[in-house]
C-alpha cells in the first residue's frame, strides 16, 4: 500500500463550505485541491490526478453533472460523490448514470461523504419506504428536473412550468437546503 496521501478534489461555488470540507478533509490525511466551477476544475486537472471528488450539483451558473460526466471520462474508477441543497431523482439519476458512486443532500458531513466513498455496490437490504410520495415532494421533483434541463435558468424554468418565474423564486426560497 502507498504511503502517498489520496488526493481528493473539491469542485463548490460556496467558499466557505469548500474551505469547510477542506480543512476537515485535510485533517483525515487527504490531499485536497479545490475548484469553483468546470474552467478552474479543467485547470486543476492539469497539475493533479484525483482518486476522489466532491462535487456540487449546481456551481453558479453551470452543472455539476458536467462536472462528474468529464472526471469519470478521465478516470472511470474515480470516486464521485455529488453533493446537492437541490435534490431530486431526476438528477441522482443522472449523476449515477454519469459516473458518480454516490448522491448526498446536503448537509452532509464528512463522515456521510467519506463512508460514500466506500459504497461502489447497491445495498439490496435497503429498506423500501411504505410512505406514499406527497404532491408537495412531486411538486419539488418536478421542478428540480426542469431546472437542472435548463441549467439552472429560473426564468426558463418557470416558461416550462407554466408558472410565473416569481412563485417559482418564492417556491425555491421556501424549500432551500443549505
Amino acid at each position: 500500500m502507498s504511503d502517498e496521501a489520496p488526493v481528493l478534489l473539491i469542485v463548490e461555488d460556496d467558499e466557505s463550505f469548500s474551505r469547510t470540507l477542506r480543512k476537515s478533509f485535510e485533517r483525515r490525511g487527504y490531499t485536497v485541491v479545490s475548484a469553483d466551477g468546470p474552467d478552474q476544475m479543467g485547470e486543476v486537472l492539469k497539475t493533479h490526478r484525483p482518486g476522489f471528488a466532491v462535487v456540487d450539483l449546481k456551481l453558479g451558473g453551470a452543472s455539476g453533472l458536467a462536472c462528474v460526466s468529464t472526471l469519470h471520462a478521465l478516470d472511470p474508477e474515480m470516486n464521485i460523490v455529488v453533493l446537492t441543497g437541490f435534490a431530486s431523482i431526476a438528477t441522482a439519476v443522472e449523476a449515477i448514470k454519469l459516473g458518480a458512486r454516490h448522491y448526498l443532500a446536503k448537509p452532509a458531513s464528512t463522515d456521510d461523504i467519506e463512508a460514500a466513498f466506500g459504497k461502489a455496490a447497491g445495498d439490496a437490504d435497503t429498506p423500501l419506504t411504505t410512505r406514499p410520495t406527497s404532491i408537495k415532494t412531486l411538486e419539488w421533483e418536478r421542478i428540480h428536473e426542469t431546472l437542472a434541463e435548463t441549467d439552472f435558468n429560473i426564468s426558463e424554468a418557470a416558461r416550462r412550468l407554466g408558472m410565473h418565474r416569481r412563485t417559482l423564486a418564492r417556491k425555491l426560497e421556501k424549500r432551500r437546503v443549505t
